[in-house]
């Protein structure tokens, strides 16, 4: 497949040759494509203005035989943050917002748990991580809700700290960070970013949508190793939480990305963030964590939708991203002029691995082994996972009957964020329902029951089922966040139970 080599601004590719450094890169590629059992992967480098690499490996349709190119759109997952932070930095620039305002100066219905954080989270914190509550994910994961509707639920969430307290990663934030873009734009977040990036950056095929990415000439599909054999999986929309991670795009339209990264805000002559906005952006504002495990790493910090560190002495901003079938990484280093952007169509580290390699290579530095280390870790905690699941078994107490017959557990039960938890008898056995996740339910003891094998995302949860003063049925506890009480669902009253069912 052809290397691509364009100038900074050109809207049509070059061949050209990549540069030496870069000699070798292509098997390193094709050899974690191999270790990760990864179908299909797009890189592309930028350096000095330039795309010096651009390449697509493997396929994006494994069945049809379809091959990955430097244009295959694939879903880029939490790599979306940084365009809903620089959104917020073109309103800022405009005068129409202010950092550190109180988000409730412009929505005045935005309400959280906490009544200090309701007063007083701002813009700032919504993009970098500091609102005080963990990540309650499975709030809007699978959720039909909309963005509105989640929005609107967000008084009910917990939080685990005071704001500014900790980093503590939250999606729901960027969902915040979009509706305050559209209330302030009038514009909806996908408009915005449309109409005020995409657009000027010329990322003509890029999109907010899976339902759109499907409807394109040249994307991938998902996939998923599923006990060792890679299968296709469904597309997960995320439409609603849209503003944390559901754009898509392909490596030859994110270098344009790079170049306003590297390039102050600036892309083919036009300014389309000020560069004391993208400079607001790319500023360290919380501490991230990490440690000095490895000589090339250092702590991280999180700006605005970019975490940033040093590696092996320079400073980089990256982020990754990740949904159902798909791994993105996006990486940059500002004093070098230098760029990558790796798009795989599974979940593996694979993404990080070959932007650390191609960013040791173009550095003239030696390989550092991260590939080797990955296998390492991964077979650690594979270990670690089985030695957990024999302890947690060795804990159970087989001869702890449940206290009702099976038909008691089943029914409808509510919370009002994380919404209905359905239970169901099946002949012997309870099958389980949240959202679009569902899978089968296995007595542990007592009243206490655990999701069986091949349940996505929730294998191996406990459900606790609980009692009223009446001994009936009435709630189910999940610690579906474990950073907050477990999540209690209260049972519907038999009239809703019965409509409910009858939908």
């Amino acid at each position: 497949m052809a290397v691509c080599l364009i100038t900074m601004g050109q809207s049509r590719a070059q061949n050209g040759a990549a540069p030496p450094n870069l000699n070798g890169l292509d098997g390193f590629v094709e050899q974690v494509m191999k270790d990760w059992k990864v179908p299909g992967i797009a890189v592309a480098v930028v350096k000095d203005g330039h795309v010096v690499y651009a390449k697509g490996f493997g396929f994006r349709d494994v069945q049809k035989g379809l091959k990955v190119t430097p244009d295959t759109l694939f879903a880029i997952g939490s790599c979306s943050k940084s365009f809903t932070a620089t959104a917020l930095a073109i309103l800022v620039d405009e005068g129409k917002l202010d950092w550190d305002k109180p988000v409730r100066d412009y929505l005045p219905d935005f309400r959280l748990q906490d009544a200090y954080a309701t007063a007083n989270l701002r813009p700032r914190d919504l993009v970098t991580h500091q609102s005080g509550l963990p990540r309650h994910d499975l709030v809007w994961y699978g959720s039909p809700l909309s963005r509105r509707e989640l929005f609107d639920r967000l008084l009910h969430l917990e939080p685990s700290k005071l704001p500014h307290a900790k980093f503590q990663y939250n999606n729901l934030m960027y969902l915040v960070a979009g509706v305050l873009i559209e209330r302030v734009s009038g514009l909806r977040w996908e408009e915005f970013v449309r109409r005020r990036i995409l657009d000027p950056l010329e990322m003509k095929h890029s999109n907010f949508s899976v339902n759109d990415l499907q409807k394109t000439p040249d994307f991938s599909l998902p996939y998923q190793e599923q006990k060792g054999e890679v299968k296709e999986i469904p597309f997960r929309n995320i439409d609603a939480i849209g503003p944390a991670g559901s754009i898509n795009s392909s490596v030859n339209e994110m270098t344009r990305w790079l170049f306003a990264q590297l390039g102050k805000g600036k892309f083919s002559g036009r300014q389309i963030v000020s560069e004391k906005g993208l400079g607001e952006v790319h500023t360290p504002q919380i501490v991230a964590g990490g440690d000095l495990k490895y000589d090339e790493s250092f702590y991280s910090s999180y700006a605005m939708g970019w975490g940033v560190t040093s590696y092996r002495g320079h400073p980089s901003l990256s982020h990754g991203g990740g949904i159902d079938g798909f791994t993105s990484q996006v990486r940059f280093l500002p004093k070098d002029q230098l760029g990558v952007v790796v798009l795989t169509n599974s979940a593996s580290p694979a993404s990080g691995l070959i932007a650390s390699n191609a960013v040791d290579r173009m550095l003239g530095l030696s390989e550092a082994p991260w590939a080797q280390r990955a296998k390492e870790d991964a077979a650690k905690a594979k270990e670690a996972q089985a030695k957990a699941k024999a302890e947690d078994e060795a804990k159970r107490k087989k001869d702890a009957p449940p206290t009702h017959a099976l038909k008691d557990y089943a029914g409808q039960f509510d919370h009002p964020a994380y919404q209905t938890l359905s239970i169901a008898q099946e002949g012997e056995q309870l099958k389980f329902e949240l959202h679009s996740l569902t899978g089968v339910l296995k007595h542990y003891h007592y009243d206490i029951f655990q999701v069986a094998e091949g349940a996505s995302g929730l294998e191996g949860t406990k459900l606790t089922f609980l009692m009223n003063r009446a001994g009936e049925i009435d709630r189910v506890a999940i610690a579906l966040e474990p950073s907050v009480k477990e999540i209690v669902f209260t049972r519907k009253p038999a009239r809703q139970e019965k409509a409910s069912s009858q939908d």
